[in-house]
């Protein structure tokens, strides 16, 4: 009898790691988590916390603090390391910063021996996701990012509170940069299945009435939004990120938009942008083309423009 251990690597034990780890014990997603930070105190005490918790949780998840040697056996690395943007900084900003510490991080990954699926946070998600895939030379449907998963989220719940029906009964998808340049595909947009255009039409003193921009805008604020109110932004990602690991161990072919690297779809070329894929146990499985209107189309290949330009940025970094 063989009796698997679900073994996650979060490299980065910092605020956003911790709310992963945190998610993936509370809903029993991970057998085993280990924690690797250069600053290895931190990694010790953020396991010992979590442990301490699992003592009030329904299922035991053994939590240690180790290096990359224990990955070797481990199904899933989450990449959390780097900074949160400051003052008037974007996500796009941190670029360099972020990239220093991605060198050592991935030469690290090099020697491991670790052969699992990588699901990158590191801001900027889709930039870096990009670079690590590019530094590894690995297959690129075991390397992406949750990227727009969690602005996906924000998106369904500013449409949520302006309609009156909950986001679970909203299919929407912000696509692009988990950043400035993301743009949302309005014309897949379905509300209990009914596409949002038709609502417009049968309904135009209430959702015709609705701003699409306003909308989009609420989405793509809303990180900053939390993120000035409390400095941090944590129950959001840590609950993106469970539900790709549990999308992974699962085999659940679950529809998420990620971050992958498109080479032919959307029109796009060697440019890591968040679409709608098919995650399952290798990764990725597919990705999905949505047919985009012109306009929309403009908008993804704007943002896939600033994306690949970064790219390029990372590599003389």
């Amino acid at each position: 009898m063989s009796i698997s251990n679900r073994k996650v690597v979060i490299v980065g034990a910092g605020h956003v790691g911790s709310h992963v780890g945190y998610a993936l014990i509370s809903q029993s997603l991970a057998d085993e988590i280990v924690y690797i930070d250069s600053d290895h105190a931190k990694a010790v005490a953020q396991a010992f916390d979590l442990t301490d918790a699992t003592n009030y949780l329904p299922v035991r998840t053994k939590v240690t603090a180790g290096d990359y040697s224990d990955a070797k056996d481990a199904q899933i690395m989450i990449i959390s390391a780097g900074p949160l943007p400051t003052g008037n900084q974007t996500r796009m900003d941190t670029l360099g910063q972020t990239i220093a510490i991605l060198k050592d991080v991935t030469k690290s990954i090099k020697e491991s021996g670790f052969d699992g699926i990588i699901v990158n946070i590191s801001n900027p998600a889709d930039v870096i996701t990009h670079y690590i895939q590019h530094m590894l030379n690995w297959a690129p449907e075991r390397i992406f990012s949750t990227s727009t998963t969690l602005d996906s989220a924000r998106l369904r719940r500013a449409i949520a509170q302006e309609i009156g029906i909950d986001q679970k009964s909203i299919t929407a998808y912000a696509l692009g940069e988990h950043g400035e340049s993301q743009m949302v595909a309005w014309s897949a947009v379905t509300i209990a299945g009914k596409p949002l255009s038709q609502w417009r039409e049968e309904y135009p003193d209430t959702f015709g009435r609705l701003d699409l921009d306003a909308l989009a805008d609420a989405g793509r604020e809303g990180g900053w939004t939390i993120l000035r109110g409390k400095q941090c932004t944590e129950f959001g990602i840590g609950a993106s990120a469970a539900e790709v690991v549990r999308a992974i161990f699962y085999n659940e072919n679950r529809v998420l938009s990620v971050s992958v690297l498109l080479d032919g779809k959307y029109g796009q070329h060697d440019v890591y942008a968040s679409v709608p894929a098919i995650v399952g146990r290798d990764g990725i499985a597919e990705i999905i083309e949505l047919h985009l209107t012109p306009e929309e189309q403009e908008k993804f290949n704007a943002s896939c423009k600033t994306m690949s330009e970064n790219y390029q940025l990372s590599l003389t970094l």
